[in-house]
């Protein structure tokens, strides 16, 4: 009985001794863990706010990327093309602008910007469409194989153009605007006469003259041994009649105008004028 009373108590004493540190153990115990946790969550949250501005920036790109020696140098390239631009379309403007007092004062320097690149025959406030049928014809001396000269007759190159034109829903511009820009800069640079005004209306000569080539070897217009000695234009203009209730009357006569012969200088030009 000492034994299983001592038993007992030994097993009473452990059941106290365990039921004690348990109670004290577990609130140790627990109050350590969640006092862990917390300490974790504390560091884990520290680490991600510490972690957050690293991991939300995002590299640099176009000219923040740069270094500032050359953000200073895009930046000025940045303005110096912004006030070219500037310039181009003011020029171009007052271009095409009625006639005012820069232009008046500094007409010469726009011309010279605008032509011969930007060229425009347009304007902008006032515009002029075209009240005219212009028909451009052309005619050639061959020289033949035997040594005789014989004359074309008139290829009509308005009436060509035209062909193409009707019907094509895409013509090319050279088809709707090579012949007629070409006739309107040899006519605005040549006076009552024919006689060239100015440097241009060489230019304008030679333009045309080169044309004229091109047309007629399209059409065979020297034949297989024949070759163009000299070219010839004409041109008839007859007015477009105006509405009937605006009261304007115009004349419904044509207007011819025939143009000297132009020599060609032989086969430099027949090439220039293929090229």
């Amino acid at each position: 009985m000492d034994a299983y009373g001592t038993g007992s108590d030994a097993r009473q004493g452990r059941g106290d001794d365990q039921d004690v540190p348990a109670g004290a153990g577990g609130g140790t115990g627990s109050t350590g863990a969640a006092g862990s946790t917390r300490a974790a969550g504390s560091t884990g949250a520290e680490a991600g706010a510490a972690g957050e501005p690293g991991e939300a920036a995002e590299p640099r790109t176009g000219v923040a990327a740069l270094s500032p020696r050359y953000q200073v140098g895009a930046v000025i390239a940045l303005a110096v093309v912004a006030v070219a631009v500037c310039a181009h379309l003011g020029l171009v403007f007052l271009h095409v602008a009625p006639s005012n007092t820069l232009t008046k004062k500094h007409g010469a320097a726009v011309d010279e910007w605008v032509f011969p690149e930007f060229e425009q025959n347009w304007k902008l406030f006032a515009p002029n469409p075209l009240q005219q049928n212009v028909s451009v014809q052309v005619r050639a001396e061959v020289s033949t194989a035997d040594g005789g000269i014989r004359t074309t007759g008139w290829y009509d190159l308005s009436a060509e153009d035209g062909r193409a034109i009707d019907g094509n829903p895409a013509p090319s511009h050279t088809q709707q605007n090579e012949l007629r820009r070409a006739w309107d800069f040899f006519v605005s640079t040549h006076d009552s006469d024919d006689r060239p005004v100015g440097l241009r209306g060489a230019l304008s000569e030679s333009y045309l003259r080169r044309i004229a080539v091109l047309r007629l070897e399209r059409n065979d217009a020297a034949g297989p041994d024949g070759v163009v000695e000299r070219v010839q234009y004409r041109s008839r203009t007859t007015n477009v009649e105006p509405p009937p209730w605006s009261g304007v009357k115009v004349s419904d006569r044509p207007t011819v105008r025939q143009l000297p012969w132009w020599p060609v200088s032989g086969e430099s030009e027949k090439k220039g004028g293929a090229a």
